[in-house]
């Protein structure tokens, strides 16, 4: 019984290892990592390069999979290129694996970490944010192997405990029943990262075959899937759609590694020695080898499996805004990123129907302004929902930056949709057309700035133009009076292009704050403004 609460501690140590590390690797790097991914995303081969890479980053991929799905439904990444980081993704979940056989048995570091848990702690409890958080990730580190030393001091002398006629006979159908009892040990556990250790324990121990332990190794991959799979309930379909990617990829997977068991342990045996040498070692590497074959196959053939999903979960024609996903909800800095990117791409499409509009072209772009304020207001609304954790952190700036951001263009947005007369007047009338021109030229330069992630130079241009059209105001209101008390023109006539510039001030004044914040949100550290 002490040997089973001490295997049961271990596992529960090790779990709490995991989430503490990922907490902390997230906190730290977790926006950084969401930006390169969608950065360095621009293939299905780049994509299951860099999902890999982030997962081991970020001992999560279950973040991982989560920003994909952010990246898909805010038209950052195609669902094909999306795919990959998926791919990738289960390859680098492996990574925990090989850090429990190399380091926790070999160097068995568990009790020597010890140590690293209480600078970690206090860490975390003293130090500034920023290096609280890396406490964080010390801590969980030394926990991890804490936990494994706990699951080997419970089974070093009690292999005979687990009796090998208990579990299923190494047979077809003994594995398939291994590969659903991994299953099941992953559902319980939430952490396919601690089935793995606890397999890898056993075979340390000499308590199960290779095979079995293999087998169980499988499932508990399949056994990731469902966590997904219950994740996308009444998500949107982008959302089912690579939840659903994910299940059948792992089952097609898992298939396939049950067909190279046998070849796996004569390859091993013929090539390196034999398994019972080192099974640690030899499982993570069939762990590894299976996920990475399984990429290197389904890769050449991404666009097809993308078909494959588009025709099982198709487009809902309803959806008005993509992005706008409650999965990524789970993932502040992801769902930040994904909106900040949408924003982006909803300003530029707002600037070009103002330079429509003073070209006099307005009756092209009535059904997209439609469009763009319902987007707007669901994204707003969305904004509304993400919960950041520290309020003085770098979520939280960015999120006020984008409030007012959209803020802004949600007035930007009334003033091109209800004012739209004004407009007419200030690109029609001779008497302020010195005015219109000034917001007219420098509109091309702000798009193009925005478009090449150059917002400071955006936010200058724009404080710049702001600035140029407020100065002129005032003088053009006074020759429009004027020469309406002259009879040169009529009151009515007067008072229509008064308006029209208080709309051209008030239109570059949203322009020249929504560039501040699109700057903010880039530069999140250069201070706050109201």
């Amino acid at each position: 019984m002490h040997d089973l609460i001490t295997a049961l501690g271990g596992i529960g140590v090790f779990l709490l290892g995991m989430v503490v590390m990922t907490e902390g690797l997230r906190s730290l790097a977790g926006a950084r990592i969401s930006a390169w991914l969608a950065d360095a995303t621009r293939s299905p081969a780049s994509g299951a390069i860099t999902g890999a890479i982030g997962t081991a980053i970020l001992q999560s991929s279950s973040a991982t999979t989560v920003a994909a799905v952010g990246f898909v439904g805010a038209g950052i990444l195609t669902f094909s290129q999306s795919l990959g980081i998926i791919f990738g993704a289960n390859l680098g979940t492996t990574i925990t694996g090989w850090m429990v056989a190399l380091v926790g048995f070999k160097l068995k570091l568990g009790s020597l970490l010890l140590p690293l848990i209480f600078v970690g702690v206090m860490l975390r409890i003293f130090a500034s944010e920023r290096t609280a958080k890396v406490g964080l990730a010390l801590a969980g580190f030394g926990l991890i192997f804490l936990g494994i030393d706990l699951l080997q001091a419970a089974a070093a002398d009690h292999a005979d405990l687990v009796d090998m006629q208990m579990l299923p006979a190494d047979s077809w159908f003994g594995r398939i029943r291994l590969v659903l009892i991994g299953i099941l040990i992953t559902v319980i556990t939430q952490s396919s990262s601690a089935g793995v250790a606890a397999a890898l324990v056993a075979i340390n121990a000499g308590a199960i075959s290779f095979e079995q332990a293999a087998a169980l190794v499988i499932g508990m991959d399949v056994g990731t899937t469902i966590t997904a799979a219950i994740a996308t309930i009444g998500g949107t379909r982008s959302a089912r759609r690579t939840g659903f990617s994910h299940v059948i990829y792992n089952c097609l997977t898992a298939l396939g590694a049950l067909l190279l068991i046998a070849p796996f342990v004569l390859t091993w045996e013929t090539l390196i020695g034999p398994l019972a040498t080192n099974p640690e070692i030899g499982l993570v590497a069939f762990h590894s080898s299976f996920n990475l074959l399984g990429a290197i196959i389904v890769l050449p053939v991404t666009h097809h499996f993308a078909n494959l999903m588009y025709r099982l979960v198709p487009e809902d024609v309803d959806a008005i805004h993509p992005a706008i996903d409650p999965a990524m909800l789970r993932e502040p800095g992801v769902a930040l990123l994904a909106v900040e990117r949408v924003i982006r791409s909803e300003f530029l499409t707002l600037m070009i129907n103002i330079n429509l509009i003073l070209e006099e072209k307005e009756h092209v772009i009535r059904a997209d302004m439609t469009r763009l304020g319902q987007n707007l207001d669901q994204l707003h609304d969305f904004l509304d929902r993400i919960e950041v954790g520290n309020p003085d952190g770098r979520d939280a700036r960015v999120l006020i930056a984008l409030l007012h951001a959209i803020d802004h263009m949600r007035r930007l947005h009334e003033r091109c949709d209800e004012d739209l007369q004004r407009a007419v007047v200030a690109s029609s009338r001779q008497e302020i057309r010195s005015v219109e021109e000034v917001l007219d030229q420098q509109i091309d330069e702000i798009i193009a700035a925005v478009q090449g992630e150059e917002f400071e130079q955006a936010r200058q241009v724009a404080a710049e133009t702001c600035s140029r059209i407020v100065a002129l105001e005032d003088p053009q209101r006074e020759n429009l009076y004027a020469a309406a008390a002259r009879d040169e023109i009529g009151l009515r006539y007067a008072t229509e292009c008064a308006e029209a510039l208080r709309w051209l001030t008030r239109v570059s004044r949203h322009i020249s704050r929504i560039c501040f914040y699109l700057d903010r949100t880039a530069n999140p550290l250069r201070g706050q403004s109201s």
